[in-house]
């Protein structure tokens, strides 16, 4: 049974996005973990069921100009009780006619749903823009990620359709669109690479064509997302990577010349407390999946 939005698809897609932002938040919940639970944060607190969310503070997501972290690329990172599904060859009906347009990447391919997903803060660089779209990646370099993610109601873990979802990542040099100040001194005001907002269909899915990000000082890599359950609910967290598959990435053209991450996943603030996105090798680059429960 998929659970209908108040405000119809037709009428979102004439609506500004903008509508969506702000207002109270609901805890986020996840399913990636096959055994439904998740490691407490070092630097976020859980929200209990049906609590409000706190709005993101600039303060809890370091910007590039934060100082360093303890944790190193050398650190363990890995979060053995999240499993991630890496697969040598191509995923199932995609890209073997060499075109640059990506398949269809798997449904979340963990055990489970209605697992409990950390709510988390939406950092320093969440821009309240009006950017219905799929293909984020404009003239960014990198390996290429199809992200999917499905959107589900506690109630019954039903898929919730006509639901504004959005996400926003830093490139592969760490810089984000949208604001001064970025590695390098880098001012991005004004340009949206890798920032977009999908609705969810009828299955509660949205798709998204970006690249692999990179990292900043004092961050693990991540993807931050806010899903618009109203015009006055909204929830917020962010999306992990397994470390092994960060080096690998990160040892190639455009990453390299970056180097590799200074932070691990389990030196992170957040990361440790968060699930890892289930991920698929494909020919040109990677499909990642996400199951989100939201408390709707």
């Amino acid at each position: 049974m998929t659970v209908q939005n108040p405000l119809s698809r037709s009428s979102l897609l004439t609506t500004s996005r903008r509508k969506f932002v702000g207002g109270v938040g609901a805890v986020v919940l996840g399913c990636s973990s096959d055994d439904g639970t998740a490691e407490p944060g070092e630097g976020e607190p859980q929200q209990s069921a049906g609590a409000a969310a706190p709005q993101g503070s600039a303060g809890a997501d370091p910007g590039p100009t934060s100082p360093q972290p303890t944790g190193s690329a050398a650190d363990p990172g890995d979060q053995p009780a999240q499993p991630t599904n890496l697969q040598n060859e191509p995923a199932q009906g995609g890209n073997g006619d060499g075109s640059n347009t990506p398949s269809s990447p798997p449904a979340s391919n963990t055990p489970g749903s209605c697992t409990l997903y950390p709510q988390q803060t939406e950092g320093p660089y969440y821009v309240d823009g009006d950017t219905l779209r799929a293909d984020l990646r404009e003239d960014r370099q990198g390996t290429l990620l199809v992200l999917e993610l499905q959107v589900l109601s506690a109630d019954g873990c039903t898929p919730l359709a006509d639901l504004a979802v959005d996400i926003w990542h830093c490139d592969a040099a760490g810089v984000y669109s949208g604001f001064q100040g970025q590695l390098g001194g880098l001012d991005t005001r004004g340009q949206i690479f890798l920032r977009g907002t999908q609705l969810t269909g009828p299955d509660g899915r949205v798709q998204f064509t970006t690249i692999y990000p990179g990292w900043y000082p004092g961050r693990t890599t991540h993807i931050h997302f806010k899903v618009h359950l109203s015009p006055t609910r909204e929830v917020t967290s962010q999306l992990y990577f397994p470390e092994d598959l960060n080096r690998e990435v990160y040892a190639t053209e455009p990453y390299s010349a970056h180097g590799q991450k200074d932070t691990s996943n389990m030196a992170d603030g957040f990361a440790g407390s968060a699930p890892l996105l289930a991920l698929t090798s494909t020919l040109m680059g990677y499909a990642a999946s996400m199951t989100i429960t939201v408390a709707s």
